[in-house]
């Protein structure tokens, strides 16, 4: 990048009110909006565009009432070269107007029906309108990547004779890429002595890499909204900009990045659009660590998986149990968590959470948290061990359990029935237990952990035996029966132990 003029400084132009608004199905209240820009201003982005006053009267009040809440960040209003678009801007009070017109080939024969001497007098007509009121002016080339290089010239040089404050190259289909946009900037800087910004789109995917590229040739802002929202694949995503900025180039800008995934969850929330699991700096998965090689490293350091630190954007680090977790993982992950266990205890709780990954299953912190005080509360010692549980349940079928038990290190297979699968269980585990321990069951709770038909399901008992000993436990497992029968298993180890130690 020695070749490279770069800025020291990049402006954030935010469209997330205007051209996020645009994503199909997303329609914000006013009030909306401006818990919107609020947490725009307090993320420091240097310009909001409020919104395009000129399609709806709401859309016009909001915009206004943005433009009164004396934010720090300027606010600016969208306008085609149209007088009545400029006038209504400009009655919305805003600090800035950006109005625009396009010129690209295609447009102009198939939408606007113009040539390309009346599409330069009417961008050059719409910037003198909006100078006139006082406010500064943002013009924008609509689908400029698309356009000839010649004319794209001709146009911007001519509004900025006209008093265009800031030009805007926009790549209105993301039909470029991060070498040709790069390539046009420093072309259209040959012609303009004003700051040029970049505005583009994800329809190929490159949104991000573009604006990059355009930043390469020479450009000082750019457009992006948060989350990446916006028409159709959406605009270049504000948190992968501003983070590659300051990460791959070393450029500043004014954001807070703490900021950031705050801002994230707020639009997210108020659009309705979520957030990919897997979408970079702000998505669940971005400082996510399951791989065994990877938790040991971000044990050991966090900057061997991760480029960036998750307080850094307002985010924190998540250890994720499933059958690719490792024991560095797993233990750091129950040590957050407040649980300290011993090697066999760990051992079981990573036998348990890889069963449960090879069935597809994710354990998240609080499942994690369950098996941990299921195995912990059944003791160090476990005297008695459920080897294998078979149940046969269901319509005009006697509900029968077949069990293998293990006791003091002696086997036995049994089979009992019930007036359901659990218990058939409990009165199968009562036979084998013989004369080694009489216990009644006091209590049976049954909760699912988390949502869904795989939830893991906790189930909370209270066993007494025939000396006056009551003891609690608990069982966790995705199948209802076996966290039945774990709970009891364990309930009747501690009662064994009890009566051991008395």
């Amino acid at each position: 990048m020695k070749d490279l003029k770069l800025p020291s400084q990049v402006r954030i132009f935010d469209t997330t009110l205007r051209d996020g608004e645009q994503t199909p199905g997303v329609a914000l209240t006013p009030d909306e909006k401006i818990r919107i820009a609020q947490q725009l201003d307090v993320l420091g982005v240097d310009i909001i565009e409020a919104g395009f006053p000129i399609t709806s009267s709401g859309e016009a009040n909001a915009v206004k009432k943005i433009a009164n809440l004396g934010l720090h960040a300027e606010i600016c209003a969208l306008a085609r070269s149209v007088e009545k678009d400029i006038e209504l801007a400009a009655l919305c009070e805003v600090d800035t107007i950006h109005t625009f017109i396009a010129t690209s080939r295609i447009h102009m024969e198939k939408k606007l029906r113009m040539s390309e001497d009346e599409v330069v007098d009417k961008a050059v007509r719409g910037v003198e309108l909006a100078k006139s009121y006082g406010v500064k002016v943002e013009f924008s080339a609509e689908d400029a990547t698309r356009s000839d290089i010649k004319f794209l010239k001709r146009v911007y040089k001519a509004v900025v004779e006209a008093g265009a404050d800031r030009i805007d190259i926009p790549d209105t289909v993301g039909f470029a890429t991060p070498h040709a946009m790069r390539i046009l900037v420093k072309e259209v800087r040959e012609v303009v002595n004003v700051p040029i910004a970049v505005h583009c789109h994800d329809d190929m995917g490159l949104a991000v890499a573009n604006s990059i590229g355009g930043v390469e040739g020479g450009a000082t802002e750019i457009h992006a909204t948060i989350n990446g929202i916006g028409e159709r694949a959406g605009n270049a995503s504000l948190e992968e900009v501003v983070i590659a900025l300051k990460y791959l180039y070393g450029i500043r800008t004014n954001i807070n990045f703490r900021e950031l995934y705050k801002t994230s969850r707020l639009v997210a929330s108020l659009t309705g659009i979520t957030v990919p699991p897997n979408k970079a700096i702000v998505g669940d998965n971005a400082f996510a660590h399951e791989s065994g090689i990877h938790t040991h490293g971000v044990v050991s350091s966090p900057q061997t998986y991760e480029p960036i630190s998750p307080e850094e954007v307002g985010a924190r680090r998540v250890f994720v149990a499933g059958k690719h977790a490792g024991t560095h993982g797993i233990e750091k992950q129950l040590s957050d968590l407040g649980y300290v266990l011993t090697k066999e205890q760990l051992k079981e709780v990573i036998k348990r959470v890889k069963n449960l990954g090879d069935k597809g299953k994710k354990v998240t912190d609080v499942d994690l948290a369950r098996i941990a005080e299921s195995i912990i509360g059944a003791g160090t010692e476990q005297k008695v061990k459920l080897k294998e549980l078979v149940v046969v349940s269901g319509l005009n079928v006697t509900p029968t359990a077949s069990l293998h038990l293990e006791i003091e290190g002696k086997e036995y297979k049994i089979a009992d029935y019930g007036v359901g699968p659990i218990d058939a269980s409990i009165r199968a585990i009562k036979q084998v237990m013989g004369g080694r321990l009489h216990f009644k069951l006091e209590d049976f709770r049954l909760e699912a952990i988390t949502g869904g038909t795989d939830a893991l399901a906790e189930v909370l008992v209270r066993l007494s035996d025939d000396q006056g000993n009551v003891v609690s436990s608990r069982g966790v497992s995705e199948d209802i029966v076996l966290a039945g029968v774990y709970a009891v298993v364990n309930a009747a180890n501690r009662l064994l132990q009890k009566r051991e130690r008395e």
